[in-house]
């Protein structure tokens, strides 16, 4: 499969406005600082973002009176002095953003960047919300239409990053990793997700698997973010291969930083042989283990990963609007329905 990487890979680091952008073992980035406050440790780790999303792509004058519309209706209603968001929601429509960069991050995963219709411009996302992203199959009927969590900061201005893993036989993680710089993504938002406040939980667990772990690091960058927020927090993360993991280092740097509020605990169902972690998958022993006790009233649980886990852990939601019944190892340890968020 052909990579295409922006040729300003120094151009967009000198653009962000954030200091350190994600890690891995092909990076571009440099190690971040070992001080520093605790905005500049997250900033730091904070440069990407996840989807398994479809892309639609515009040429010719198509693409520049679209890309004009875009701008076109998101300033036209911006007061001077004002913040520019870029997805604003309500009947606001899609918006078509360029693809500026691409990085390859490992054997299944690059991270895209696209510019906002301005470089003044913020996301617009609030914690917790996701995107809704779309594309048309050149035979089908009908879009297809998927939310995803970006990760880049919310306060980021001009871009946003979204980090994609390819899934075999899924048509968004293909198209998007089939893309080149210069094409474009329908994309809208926000989609307002758990409602998030500094302080609005004393402790909440994060259960994730897989890409599942996007929402769970838009809550945790959030609340380190944010000096009066004092939450501790809990991340068991579950994955194939120590490969898999995303956002590994990020994770790590803040949990250095934080070592008595933040703890993550990784599962690997094929750990390499000098694996200290958990081994398998995310068990009912382990979450007995690790996770804030049900009798504790001021907690929450929040579950996100594949349908295999959701069933064994929580259940899954019946749709973006009704998030089931609780069934799995969270009821058997007791924890009631309202202790419990699926994403």
């Amino acid at each position: 499969m052909s990579l295409f990487v922006a040729s300003t890979r120094s151009a967009f680091r000198a653009a962000a406005p954030i200091k350190r952008s994600f890690q891995t073992r092909r990076s571009y980035a440099t190690e971040p600082s070992k001080g520093g406050s605790s905005s500049t440790i997250l900033l730091g780790a904070a440069a990407v973002g996840l989807a398994g999303a479809g892309a639609y792509f515009f040429s010719g004058a198509g693409a520049a009176k679209k890309a004009e519309a875009s701008v076109k209706q998101v300033t036209e209603k911006i007061t001077p002095g004002e913040i520019k968001k870029a997805f604003v929601g309500g009947d606001q429509g899609w918006l078509s953003l360029k693809l500026e960069e691409v990085e390859l991050v490992n054997h299944n995963t690059k991270r895209l960047r696209f510019r906002l219709p301005e470089d003044d411009m913020v996301s617009g996302l609030h914690v917790a919300s996701a995107i809704l992203t779309k594309f048309k199959p050149f035979d089908a009927e009908k879009a297809v239409l998927r939310p995803y969590t970006p990760i880049s900061d919310e306060s980021a201005q001009g871009y946003i990053d979204l980090l994609v893993k390819k899934y075999e036989g899924g048509p968004m993680s293909t198209y998007l990793h089939d893309m080149a710089p210069g094409q474009r993504l329908d994309i809208k938002g926000p989609l307002p997700k758990y409602p998030w406040e500094a302080n609005k939980h004393k402790h909440i667990a994060l259960v994730a698997g897989g890409t599942g772990i996007t929402p769970m690091y838009q809550l945790i960058r959030a609340i380190f973010n944010n000096p009066d927020d004092k939450t501790k927090v809990t991340l068991v993360f579950g994955n194939i291969s120590e490969e898999d993991v995303l956002l590994k280092h990020e994770l790590a740097t803040i949990e250095n930083h934080y070592p008595q509020r933040f703890r993550a605990f990784y599962v690997l169902d094929n750990p390499p042989k000098e694996w200290a972690g958990n081994k398998g998958y995310i068990n009912k022993d382990l979450l007995k283990t690790v996770l804030p006790e049900p009798k504790n009233e001021d907690i929450k649980i929040f579950v996100c990963g594949p349908p295999g886990m959701m069933n064994s852990i929580s259940g899954n939601k019946k749709s973006p609007r009704d998030q089931g019944e609780l069934t799995g190892i969270l009821k058997e340890l007791g924890y009631s329905p309202d202790q419990v968020y699926k994403f």
